[in-house]
């Protein structure tokens, strides 16, 4: 049996003179939890982005099986980069 630990960081809406932020926290325990994760996380993301398309989305691996999928201004609209934390 697996698990995935899910941990969403609380979204505040603003408005569209603020810069967007909004960030997903994601650990896993395995692959195919992370796959299913990742893929919910950004669609997610891709709802949120598309209302005020400003920005795209990035996906950092923190450590194994520890993600964040944010909306980033330096992605353009309808891109997703991948990144790996230092």
């Amino acid at each position: 049996m697996s698990t995935a630990t899910l941990e969403r960081v609380p979204a505040s809406f603003v408005s569209t003179k603020e810069p967007l932020s909004q960030t997903i926290d994601l650990e896993f325990s395995t692959a195919g939890a992370m796959h299913a994760g990742l893929e919910e996380a950004v669609a997610e993301l891709i709802e949120v982005a598309a209302k005020d398309a400003a920005c795209g989305i990035l996906v950092t691996r923190l450590r194994p099986g520890r993600y964040t999928v944010a909306l980033d201004e330096s992605v353009p609209f309808g891109e997703t980069y991948e990144a790996i934390a230092a």
